[in-house]
């Protein structure tokens, strides 16, 4: 007989973050809220000390998130050997999809990649609408500098749902492959993520 799970998969994020820190009833689920709402919502951004103040966190509920937090990073960013290796882009798109099909907004991430395309990091650079006069070579090269990335991969999503390239995103593709060779960086692909299709933007065609 299959063993139930022990926290049901249907709890909240402010449920489990109260169960991971040990705080317990209708406080403890407030309390965890407040955090959340201290982050903007984004697991990601929690730190350490986002908890000072919080009504009922106290030091030992502090040191629970730290752990927690400090294993999530860990497993986010794997040993290289077990980092996935990107091919193509239908890889990207498996890679990108789960987070980029159910936005309401446009985002433009780079994946930073080492020298047989196992992914080193992702980062989202830009918010809104793609434009390449607001996407700058600099917030785009400076995560891949300093991991010491050999290549990039760009990708952003269109809300519509419509993956065609717009002429912007012709114009950001070519900007970008022009400023990765000055820098040594190469930029492989530039996949658009639609809901359900994709298309990409080589840079050799932009």
């Amino acid at each position: 007989m299959p063993s139930r799970p022990l926290i049901p998969r249907n709890r909240s994020t402010a449920e489990l973050l109260a169960r991971v820190m040990g705080l317990r009833g209708s406080a403890g689920i407030v309390a965890a809220r407040e955090l959340l709402g201290r982050s903007g919502g984004r697991l990601a951004d929690l730190e350490h000390g986002t908890a000072h103040g919080v009504a009922g966190v106290g030091a030992a509920a502090r040191d629970r998130l730290a752990a927690a937090l400090e294993l999530g990073r860990r497993l986010a960013s794997p040993p290289p050997e077990e980092r996935p290796r990107l091919r193509g882009p239908e890889d990207v798109v498996r890679f990108m999809a789960p987070r980029l099909r159910s936005l309401r907004h446009e985002e433009f991430h780079v994946i930073i990649l080492n020298t047989r395309h196992r992914v080193l990091a992702t980062a989202r650079v830009s918010q809104g609408i793609l434009d390449a006069s607001l996407v700058h070579p600099r917030e785009v090269f400076a995560p891949a500098l300093e991991a010491r990335a050999s290549a990039i991969i760009l990708v952003h999503n269109h809300p519509s749902g419509d993956a065609e390239p717009s002429p912007e995103d012709r114009r950001v593709t070519r900007q970008m492959s022009e400023a990765g060779s000055v820098l040594g960086i190469r930029v492989l692909d530039h996949v658009i993520v639609g809901d359900p299709g994709w298309s990409t933007v080589p840079p050799e065609d932009p």
